[in-house]
């Protein structure tokens, strides 16, 4: 999985922002705020990255177990692909 193109994570006053590039502007018509997990997540999927990689990061970043960071991650892809984010 990866972001598709367009797309770009800005921090903005200590707020983290999903903001459309170019021709993405007028197609999306909206800014995205995340939380810090989420805009971990989206550092990650700036590169390609696996369902297990996003889970195993965020067990090793932060102090969830397993079976919250894989519902936290599903629910964060399913996120992304209602806004069509994702390639």
């Amino acid at each position: 999985m990866k972001i598709k193109s367009g797309f770009v994570l800005k921090e903005i006053a200590g707020s983290h922002l999903v903001v459309p590039l170019g021709s993405q502007v007028v197609d999306f018509g909206a800014i995205i705020k995340l939380s810090e997990t989420g805009a971990f997540l989206w550092s990650m999927l700036e590169q390609e990255s696996s369902y297990e990689q996003l889970v195993c990061a965020l067990t090793s970043e932060y102090d969830v177990d397993k079976a919250k960071a894989q519902k936290d991650v599903d629910s964060f892809i399913n996120k992304l692909k209602e806004a069509d984010l994702l390639e």
